[in-house]
């Protein structure tokens, strides 16, 4: 594997992280497992103008941008500053339906597969270290790659055009659309935004997901104060959440409105060491987001942070995964701050709503490729001993503990590879980069229903589906109502991101 790529620039984490999801003793009820009726953000229709089997396809903007990364500011009238990748666009056939796709990156490239045959679809050589994250859009993924972010083409699109999809395939590859960030690192997707941060220069790059379908999207770019292995992600109220932090410490979240004021608007210093945050289940008056930290969780909630109580003095919950479905965010947990490399048992599930922790003892230890949420917003959790533990978020009881892959332990290196679990629809899928194998397990049926032998040794993975995995929503004054498909369409991926102990 090449590792040659310099650190990041900040001292205990680095790159692309993403995921949390929170547990109370309080009875399931309709007000934790979803929003409440009067605050539901209804799906909006896709982007898309026509029924036709082109529609769609490539119909960006003439309008240029110098060099090969987006445009800062406004996008004036234009989505995109290049158009989309001809050959790529040339490619494109409408198709009865679609299959899962995984990316899987490895020492020496990418390697698509078909999820549902384990059919290799596509190869692409590319040198580096390669961190992968869903883009939004359901259709591409982020390559975090040293200094910059480069799309793959997964070759699958699902567009809603009212009340039915229409489906494509194109050509998979690196589609040419690039954004420059040196120490490329997190990569959130929200309400049908996506949100690039650069460690290295602390550069914040915002845009619309579904415009990468077109090309090179136009950006909103801004910047914290200080260089750090930072995060941001815009909010459904249009307002922007980032931490704020240099090399040596940061401990400070901000959520302040975009445009030239920047204007603070909520502010928390509390959060020592602050990794990683996943959003919740909104609620009547917006997001809810967690950001892990050393000393417990903050939780941003009614334009406010809240503190929740940490029962040691450390007690680190870097790695979230979250769910909309649930006010119940999902972490790890680590409690020994002298330890070397410390392999924890326990994980944490974090109550939105009343500010509170409550701890789950698995038995056996996990890393952070491990968390991942479920349709229902169950957390989900890979442990040494192979098993995928199932577990109830509202009450932290273990509902299932299902044999997935052979017995593992984690490498002190977070860069070699190891198992990665990841969720689309009702379906986990599990590497097992020892033995080279993709495990796909039916959570609704809850047994392993595929296993496909791998050519390549998986370092990161993602799953697309066709479907955008963090869709656009808006309120309506009057109820719910839905724009486009319904949300039950719609793929599901737990929001939040993978991080690392670095």
């Amino acid at each position: 594997m090449n590792t040659s790529l310099p650190p990041y620039p900040t001292s205990a984490d680095s790159a692309a992280a993403h995921t949390a999801t929170v547990a109370s003793d309080a009875p399931r009820t309709p007000h934790t497992r979803r929003a409440l009726s009067v605050a539901a953000f209804a799906a909006v229709a896709l982007a898309l103008s026509a029924c036709a089997p082109g529609a769609g396809a490539g119909g960006g903007s003439s309008s240029e941008s110098a060099g090969g990364s987006a445009t800062a500011g406004s996008t004036d009238g234009a989505d995109v500053a290049e158009p989309v990748n001809a050959a790529q666009r040339d490619s494109r056939a409408e198709v009865p339906t679609l299959t899962p796709r995984v990316v899987l990156s490895h020492d020496g490239g990418l390697v698509t597969l078909d999820g549902e045959t384990g059919e290799v679809v596509h190869e692409e050589e590319l040198a580096g270290f390669l961190r992968l994250n869903n883009a939004g859009d359901g259709q591409h993924v982020m390559v975090s790659n040293g200094d910059q972010f480069e799309v793959y083409n997964s070759g699958i699109d699902a567009q809603g055009h009212g009340d039915h999809f229409h489906y494509y395939e194109s050509d998979p590859g690196l589609s040419g659309i690039e954004f420059a960030a040196p120490y490329a690192g997190h990569v959130v997707v929200h309400h049908g935004l996506t949100t690039l941060f650069g460690d290295g220069d602390g550069s914040i790059q915002t845009f619309t997901s579904e415009h990468l379908k077109d090309g090179q999207p136009r950006t909103e770019t801004t910047a914290t104060d200080d260089p750090h292995h930072g995060v941001a992600m815009q909010l459904i109220d249009g307002t922007l959440l980032t931490t704020q932090g240099t090399e040596e410490g940061r401990n400070t979240v901000q959520v302040k409105s975009t445009g030239d004021n920047g204007e603070l608007l909520a502010e928390t210093t509390d959060c020592t060491g602050v990794h990683g945050e996943a959003a919740a289940a909104p609620n009547e008056n917006g997001d809810v987001v967690v950001l892990g930290c050393e000393d417990g969780p903050v939780i941003y909630r009614d334009g406010e942070f809240h503190k929740v109580a940490a029962e040691s003095e450390y007690q680190r919950t870097g790695n979230l995964a979250g769910s909309e479905d649930s006010s119940v965010m999902l972490g790890d947990l680590k409690t020994d701050a002298e330890a070397e490399f410390e392999r924890p048992t326990q994980v944490a599930l974090i109550d939105t709503l009343t500010d509170s922790l409550q701890t789950v003892d698995l038995g056996s230890s996990y890393w952070f490729r491990s968390l991942a949420r479920g349709p229902e917003g169950e957390a989900l959790v890979l442990t040494y001993d192979g098993e995928l533990n199932v577990i109830d978020e509202e009450t932290g009881e273990i509902t299932a503990e299902i044999p997935a892959i052979e017995p593992w332990e984690e490498r002190e290196e977070w860069q070699q590879p190891g198992p990665i679990l990841k969720v689309a629809d009702s379906m986990a899928y599990v590497t097992d980069a020892e033995n080279q194998q993709l495990v796909v397990i039916d959570l609704e049926a809850g047994e392993v229903v595929n296993e496909f032998d791998l050519e390549v040794t998986p370092v990161e993975m993602a799953v697309v589906t066709g479907h955008p995995e963090a869709p656009e929503h808006e309120a309506d004054a009057a109820g719910s109502s839905d724009a486009g498909h319904s949300s039950d369409d719609e793929a599901t991926e737990e929001e939040g991101h993978e991080g690392h102990d670095h």
